[in-house]
């Protein structure tokens, strides 16, 4: 006796459908916390005091490579910038490459002094 090829996949098609149904049963209970978006996000105060170096790695590595010494970005080593202009970079962006705003105003001050101590 031939067995047919396709039963096997009907089975785990109806098997993926039941796990559907039943993991969004599980989701019915829980409507206004699914609504609320669920847990707070942190802030950088709530996670204790501002790490710039910790900042930069997280966001500023994917243009000005891992170790800021420039990719897709320049090098933020050696720039000569002062920690006013560093700020004023950070807050207002640069050119069509580099966007204001990445840092919350709270820690400017420690990001642009952290940038222009960069030797």
């Amino acid at each position: 006796m031939k067995k047919n090829p396709i039963i096997p996949y009907i089975l785990i098609m109806a098997f993926g459908i039941g796990l559907i149904f039943f993991m969004s049963l599980d989701g019915a209970d829980k409507k206004e916390e699914i609504a609320k978006g669920g847990e707070e996000p942190k802030t950088e105060e709530a996670a204790g005091e501002f790490d710039p170096e910790a900042f930069a790695a997280s966001k500023c590595i994917s243009c000005h490579g891992e170790n800021l010494e420039g990719a897709f970005g320049p090098n933020l080593h050696g720039t000569g910038l002062s920690a006013d202009e560093a700020k004023d970079i950070l807050q207002n962006g640069k050119g069509s490459g580099m966007p204001g705003g990445l840092v919350p105003a709270d820690n400017l001050d420690a990001m642009a002094k952290y940038i222009a101590d960069l030797k």
